[in-house]
């Protein structure tokens, strides 16, 4: 099933047993919810991620890794250090958790800034364990507004 990405709520299908690392479609999409939050403001609400918490990123032509809510918050804030918005983002339930693709836009130095994220997300107790993310790199006003004079888009 094909679902477009929407800047509503996240579309989460499907059922599952409950057990360690496998939760129920309405707590992902809540979880989902906060990991959104955490992307707009910078500051992970509680209950999102667990202590020890992995993440790794990849964007274009590197790859960080962080352990540990504090290094994810400061590997987080490297990259974008302001508040933004993710416009569009799509949820699909994964075995383990869920993978989540988002658009981000924000402000910084006095530019218009924007990138696309996925995201891998494995759940634990609740809360985020393990989360790797691939960045298609953030596109400054000038990257944006050369994409939008050589390339039309079908979709958002």
């Amino acid at each position: 099933m094909t679902r477009t990405m929407e800047p509503t709520a996240p579309a989460v299908a499907g059922t599952s047993t409950g057990a360690r690392g496998k939760e129920a479609p309405a707590d992902l999409a809540a979880l989902a919810d906060l990991l959104v939050t955490f992307l707009e403001t910078g500051i992970p609400p509680a209950g999102l991620f667990h202590p020890d918490v992995f993440c790794d990123l990849t964007v274009p032509q590197w790859r960080l890794q962080a352990e540990g809510v504090p290094g994810l918050v400061a590997l987080r804030k490297a990259g974008h250090p302001a508040p933004g918005v993710v416009p569009r983002r799509r949820v699909d339930p994964t075995p383990t958790g869920f993978v989540i693709e988002v658009e981000e836009r924000w402000q910084q130095d006095g530019q218009s800034w924007y990138c696309r994220e996925l995201m891998r997300a494995d759940v634990e107790d609740g809360r985020i364990a393990r989360i790797s993310v691939y960045c298609t790199g953030d596109w400054d006003a000038e990257q944006q507004r050369r994409h939008r004079q050589e390339v039309a888009l079908l979709r958002p």
